[in-house]
């Protein structure tokens, strides 16, 4: 754990100890150019689940936890920890939060060891907000350091636990948090999970809210997303997977209330309906340890999706890559043809080429073919005309008699 700190303190950034940056420098935010660069390292190309790259692993399976304030992401990561620990399964635990005092669990790479929150607040004169999302900003633009730390441990990892700042949209809603998941997802399986407050949401409005950001966070990252229903012990989420499955049931709840709010969340029901249907969720409690087996198993069933829709992704860039291929190499002979032919007519070799000389030779034989057909049409009138003319004679002359 040492030694990968030690890496990650390499990175200076403002109010580390190796290096200060001055007003100057850091007036603007972050340069441009450091953030073209880190994702050019990265090799990002696009967001989302299937991102082809050649350095892409099917291990270990990146779990970035978000959540509303409040809703027990941290204490949920805690509890993920322990039970890794207690099953011997091998993971690797990163702080994005610079704001934290205290953490309940030891990280493999914290932010905090690089990016000095206050410090940060001081030089760039802004607030907690501010500073959270300056924080995460300096921090990605050395990102491309900790996708290499973890890819040297891939082969022993299973899971990077990722815990995330308090102030969701810091992460969701920023070109710092769409460097993060589109670095991870470049390189290995990643799942987002979104932790609700389960008590909290038994109020329709509010797991409505609730849905909507999940909703648009699967959007925005194109990730694979599980729910999960955290303090079960507190409350049973059975009410929400009934709301989920079955918008009757939901409407049952609201039909009392006549309001502009409850008469949008009714219409939010309808919409959100096909968003339940590919969702994946399960019930945690991050005090008593409940659920986790469920959880652990929404996310290697995800990360299975992730890996599934990766590989469908890389058949179709080939495809695509053979189509223009093969477009590019008609395009050139076309090309060559043209130079050939110095801009004039060509005529295709169709095979025909060799039969002219025949054409040629037969040509007087059906000239005449054809003048003895239209000779042999002659005659026939002639004979006709022969033949009425008798046929008029022999009527007159029986007249006559």
């Amino acid at each position: 754990m040492d030694g990968e700190k030690g890496a990650v303190e390499q990175m200076s950034f403002v109010g580390s100890p190796n290096k200060q940056t001055t007003e100057k420098e850091a007036e603007g935010g972050i340069e441009k150019d450091e953030v073209f660069k880190s994702m050019e390292q990265l090799c990002i190309k696009s967001a989302g689940a299937g991102t082809s790259s050649n350095n892409f692993k099917r291990k270990p399976v990146v779990i970035i936890v978000v959540g509303m304030a409040g809703s027990g992401k941290t204490s949920l990561l805690h509890r993920l920890v322990c039970h890794t620990q207690a099953s011997n399964i091998r993971g690797y635990v990163m702080n994005l939060d610079p704001a934290i005092t205290t953490l309940p669990f030891g990280s493999n790479i914290d932010i905090r060891d690089t990016v000095k929150y206050k410090e940060v607040m001081k030089q760039f004169n802004v607030g907690p907000n501010g500073g959270i999302l300056t924080s995460l900003n300096l921090f990605s633009t050395r990102f491309d350091e900790v996708i290499s730390i973890i890819e040297n441990r891939a082969d022993q990892l299973d899971y990077v636990l990722v815990d995330t700042p308090g102030q969701i949209e810091t992460l969701t809603w920023s070109a710092s948090g769409a460097i993060i998941t589109e670095a991870f997802a470049s390189t290995f399986p990643t799942v987002i999970a979104y932790v609700v407050d389960t008590p909290g949401s038994a109020h329709p409005p509010t797991f409505m809210s609730n849905m909507l950001f999940a909703c648009s966070i699967l959007y925005k990252t194109q990730l694979p997303l599980v729910l999960a229903f955290n303090k079960i012990d507190v409350a049973q989420h059975q009410f929400a997977l009934e709301w989920m499955e079955d918008f009757k049931a939901f409407h049952e709840v609201i039909d009392s209330d006549h309001s502009y709010a409850s008469t949008l969340t009714r219409s939010l029901s309808f919409a959100l309906d096909d968003f339940y249907k590919n969702l994946r969720s399960a019930g945690v409690s991050a005090v008593s340890g409940a659920g986790m087996e469920a959880f652990f198993k929404a996310i290697d069933d995800s990360a299975e999706e992730f890996i599934e829709m990766a590989d469908l992704n890389e058949r179709r860039a080939d495809e695509q890559n053979m189509e223009e291929e093969g477009w590019r190499l008609d395009m050139e002979n076309l090309r060559k043809d043209m130079e050939k032919t110095g801009g004039e007519a060509a005529i295709l070799s169709t095979g025909l080429k060799d039969r002219e000389v025949d054409k040629d030779m037969m040509g007087e034989d059906e000239v005449m073919d054809d003048l003895d057909f239209d000779n042999f049409e002659e005659d026939e009138e002639e004979d006709e005309q022969d033949e009425q003319e008798e046929e008029e004679e022999d009527f007159v002359d029986e007249d006559g008699d």
